[in-house]
């Protein structure tokens, strides 16, 4: 008991332990209805939120509680096999906290494909079960069922779940058209209904923000080293 309790108050495993009963205390808030279950869901994926980046690494469908529960569920067991397979063995003296910031980046590194992948096993079950929730819909793909009428109305079909629908309202110069697949990008609460960018654009847009992100960093880092960055 007492070793367990040591490795879990351990560095790097006392991160995980720390942050899961945070999550285990905002799962009881959510089961007494004390706290909403789109805690971090925003009506647009415009901005850089979480809920905007769970959805860029695949964690679209779910909301954005669940996804990141189930990645720190995943990346706190990884690091504990790590802790219990590697790390108690050796004495790192203060090598222990560069070895254990490196083994909880490579934990979250290792859980976001398989978080993901379960996330995605659990759309269907959201789609039926939080049928008030529809901010976690932000990000999926979906299949235009028909051309929109005068007012720029049209319906659609989850491509991943083609028995729930959603209605897509269009402006003009960026409508919808039948056959078309398109991402969820923007939720209009008011009208119950999404706005939609084509799925080329949404993942062309995604990767020049990613490219714009890691200039800003270099910029940065130049900036610090005592100059301007400069390009190869």
């Amino acid at each position: 008991m007492e070793t367990a309790r040591q490795i879990a108050l351990g560095f790097p495993t006392v991160v995980f332990s720390a942050l899961l009963a945070l999550v285990a205390l905002y799962w009881l808030l959510v089961a007494l209805r004390l706290a909403p279950l789109e805690l971090f869901e925003h009506d647009s994926l415009k901005g850089d939120h979480l809920a905007s980046t769970l959805v860029a690494l695949g964690f679209a469908g779910v909301p954005a509680s669940v996804a990141l529960s189930v990645l720190l569920a995943l990346a706190g067991a990884i690091t504990l096999a790590a802790e219990l397979l590697v790390l108690r063995w050796f004495d790192l003296g203060l090598f222990r906290i560069p070895a254990g910031i490196a083994v909880l980046w490579a934990a979250l590194a290792a859980a976001s494909p398989p978080a993901a992948a379960l996330c995605h096993a659990l759309h269907r079950w959201f789609h039926r079960h939080t049928t008030a929730h529809r901010r976690c819909l932000l990000g999926e793909r979906v299949a235009v069922q028909a051309e929109p009428d005068a007012h720029g109305w049209t319906t659609a079909v989850l491509v991943d779940d083609p028995e729930w629908r959603v209605r897509l309202h269009g402006k003009p110069g960026a409508m919808p058209h039948a056959g078309e697949r398109r991402v969820l990008v923007k939720y209009l609460a008011g009208e119950e209904s999404y706005r939609s960018v084509a799925e080329g654009d949404f993942l062309e847009a995604r990767t020049r923000l990613s490219r714009l992100h890691l200039k800003r960093q270099g910029d940065a880092g130049g900036s610090r080293n005592g100059g301007p960055a400069t390009s190869a």
